[in-house]
């Protein structure tokens, strides 16, 4: 069996059916560039257009990105703020449970095979939300979930900018963000050692991605991002830059897909 690269990655397109530019970008990072992985919104304006894009893409490998807020649902709509959301998802569980029950069935409705989870503004850190997440995705052959842990010495290396928001997000989220990851393990669930975008969300240029790929820790990262097919989008430039690719082929840094291994 051949030998795991001390370092490997995911790389993840979100908002996969949120509009045809997005699905546009995606498709092309992925044909032309180092993007092994897309994120749906099954309820989202451009979902059809992205499953008919991802069937003719066996090698790109499609998720469900839950959406509990401030985004499309599939039975009632959401709270657009984030901390209305979270309190009502404390109180309002089953209507929660239905709404997640219905994604993860919209997804299973596409014929395509469930790759992994996570979800629309890291809404499955909310514990009710991820619990709920873990208990419906039994049912529908959940493997693998995203883990939003940004370690924040490589992260802050590799950009440079925004040292307080790094900090703060490692002092006050790491600690649940560990347990999350203990929680999903202990249920059989794959998850991601780290993740970067986090704090370099419309800011992930050329230059900095490949900056994070030469501060890459040890197991199995994933980097994601949100492109779009518009001129003006760095994130697009990034993923299919060859320096990117150059830069994971001379550090040896195996290019991974989730179903696989993480």
């Amino acid at each position: 069996m051949p030998q795991k690269a001390e370092k490997r990655l995911i790389v993840t397109g979100d908002d996969f059916g949120l509009s045809v530019p997005v699905n546009e970008a995606i498709e092309r990072a992925h044909t032309a560039g180092v993007l092994t992985s897309a994120s749906l919104m099954v309820a989202a304006p451009a979902a059809e257009d992205a499953i008919a894009r991802a069937r003719r893409l066996p090698s790109l490998r499609v998720g469900l990105h839950v959406v509990v807020a401030r985004g499309p649902a599939m039975i009632s709509p959401l709270p657009n703020n984030l901390f209305h959301a979270g309190v009502r998802h404390f109180f309002k569980r089953h209507a929660l449970e239905a709404e997640i029950r219905a994604q993860f069935d919209a997804f299973a409705r596409t014929g395509l095979t469930l790759d992994h989870v996570d979800a629309h503004h890291h809404m499955h850190c909310h514990p009710t939300v991820f619990a709920t997440i873990l208990r419906v995705g039994r049912d529908f052959g959940l493997h693998t979930i995203r883990i939003p842990r940004e370690p924040f010495l490589p992260s802050w290396r590799a950009s440079r900018s925004r040292f307080t928001a790094r900090l703060a997000w490692t002092i006050f989220l790491w600690p649940w963000l560990t347990i999350m990851r203990m929680r999903a393990r202990r249920a059989g669930i794959v998850t991601n050692d780290a993740i970067f975008g986090l704090n370099d969300t419309g800011a992930m240029t050329a230059d900095r991605f490949v900056r994070i790929i030469e501060h890459l820790p040890r197991g199995t990262s994933e980097i994601y991002f949100h492109p779009t097919s518009t001129d003006s989008d760095n994130e697009l430039a990034a993923l299919t830059s060859p320096d990117a690719r150059d830069a994971l082929q001379h550090l040896g840094i195996e290019l991974l897909v989730r179903s696989h291994s993480v």
